[in-house]
């Protein structure tokens, strides 16, 4: 089980995510993130650990934006680190993703990607996902 929040709106994004990742927290309590899209980038920070001391360490309430998605993890792929924390983002930085299951076929697109150039940061099948949107 994870805990996965998104928004968009008019309030700060990372305030209203954060609200809710509070609630949702025991549906993943390994590591958390947030991913804030502000001005045209995507913002990142993650870790392993409980959601208020990620939270403390990288200063996330301090995130920019009025769009983001949030994630607190309870692994099932990968071992309990800071990359294998959610979100995930594609090789360009432009596309973040948080998912909650199971990519049956993880190992082959991974390969197949990593033929084409992608470099992956964590062991997680979720990293397949923002890497396969453009394949270029």
């Amino acid at each position: 089980m994870c805990g996965i929040i998104g928004y968009c709106g008019r309030r700060p994004a990372v305030n209203v995510v954060l609200e809710a990742l509070k609630s949702l927290e025991y549906r993943g309590y390994d590591s958390a993130g947030i991913a804030s899209l502000c001005d045209g980038r995507l913002l990142i920070r993650k870790d392993a650990g409980k959601l208020d001391e990620v939270v403390r360490k990288h200063n996330i309430s301090d995130l920019p934006g009025n769009v983001a998605i949030g994630h607190t993890r309870w692994a099932t792929h990968g071992a309990v680190t800071r990359p294998n924390a959610h979100p995930h983002s594609d090789c360009t930085g432009r596309v973040a993703v948080v998912h909650n299951g199971i990519i049956e076929n993880s190992q082959e697109l991974r390969r197949e990607l990593t033929k084409n150039g992608h470099r992956f940061e964590s062991e997680t099948d979720t990293e397949v996902i923002p890497h396969s949107w453009r394949t270029s």
